[in-house]
């Protein structure tokens, strides 16, 4: 693997008149790694895209593409593929014509790769892109970019508009593209599909990285929330209460009891261990309950 990060970050910021939408951004993908940018609206996400691809010019702070400057967006962009979240494509071309014109404004094209990936999305090049759904316009940009094999891509709310199945086959193109060694960027609102394929995730508050984590990491700073049913009661469980990690523990019944624990679940797992225990749920919080611990509300 590369020592060069795929994408690299430092004190990137952004100011419009006196709204800072970007403050200090500082993060690094290295080459292989799956990266969900995560933010509700106005957090900053798009600015940050588009400074990235060198479209914008940052107020202060700097980023490289596999060590090219962003500024040098020639030399960056034959590094990247990118997949902006509305698609705009060329109404009197058909499919089949978008995708070629597409292929040589990027990274090589690989022709046999992209037939598979036409199948694969169910995409019917032979249609007007006038003609086609926000869905169908997704579909060509995907397999315009996923077709490229470039080292780094960029995908901003990539998924809009494709149905479940598609979804899902977008999914495997992002565990294929890790397990060749690609790095991806992707900014979405989906938790669920952040869930099913990053490996760390930047979550983004008011332009600044509030927590940059991996997954499991990301989870642990949460509570995990605990329902023990009992085959018979157990008074002395109330002394749970008074273990490291143990919040909010309630008796809903004689039978059963729930929690709230942070930390590791040792101290926890003895105490149970002592009783008749007929049942044990353990749930860790989605992205979605993290995001509500952050905001208060969850990304629109």
């Amino acid at each position: 693997m590369s020592a060069v990060p795929a994408l690299r970050a430092e004190g990137l910021s952004k100011r419009f008149s006196t709204t800072l939408a970007v403050d200090d951004l500082t993060l690094t993908v290295p080459p292989g790694e799956v990266f969900g940018f995560l933010g509700p609206n106005g957090a900053g996400k798009s600015t940050t895209i588009r400074m990235v691809l060198g479209l914008l010019r940052p107020s202060a702070g700097a980023a490289w593409v596999f060590g090219e400057p962003v500024a040098e967006v020639e030399r960056a962009h034959s590094r990247l593929a990118y997949v902006p979240a509305d698609v705009a494509l060329w109404p009197a071309f058909t499919g089949q014509e978008c995708l070629d014109l597409m292929a040589g404004l990027g990274p090589g094209t690989d022709l046999t790769y992209r037939a598979e990936l036409v199948r694969r999305f169910e995409l019917d090049t032979g249609k007007r892109a006038r003609a086609y759904s926000s869905g169908n316009r997704q579909k060509v940009a995907l397999v315009a970019a996923f077709a490229t094999r470039a080292p780094l891509l960029v995908l901003d709310e990539p998924t809009s508009g494709l149905d479940p199945l598609m979804e899902r086959e977008f999914r495997r193109c992002i565990a294929e593209a890790a397990e060749r060694g690609q790095a991806v960027f992707l900014s979405s609102h989906q938790l669920a599909e952040v869930e099913a394929v990053c490996h760390r995730v930047g979550i983004l508050r008011a332009g600044r990285l509030v927590e940059v984590a991996g997954m499991s990491e990301l989870r642990r700073l949460r509570r995990t929330e605990v329902v023990v049913d009992l085959a018979r009661p157990a008074p002395e469980l109330d002394r749970l209460a008074d273990l490291p990690g143990v919040v909010d523990l309630r008796r809903r019944s004689d039978l059963q009891i729930s929690l709230s624990l942070t930390g590791p679940p040792g101290a926890v797992l003895r105490a149970l261990g002592e009783v008749d225990v007929e049942r044990l749920d353990v749930r860790e919080p989605s992205l979605e309950e993290i995001f509500l611990d952050y905001y208060g509300e969850v990304p629109a």
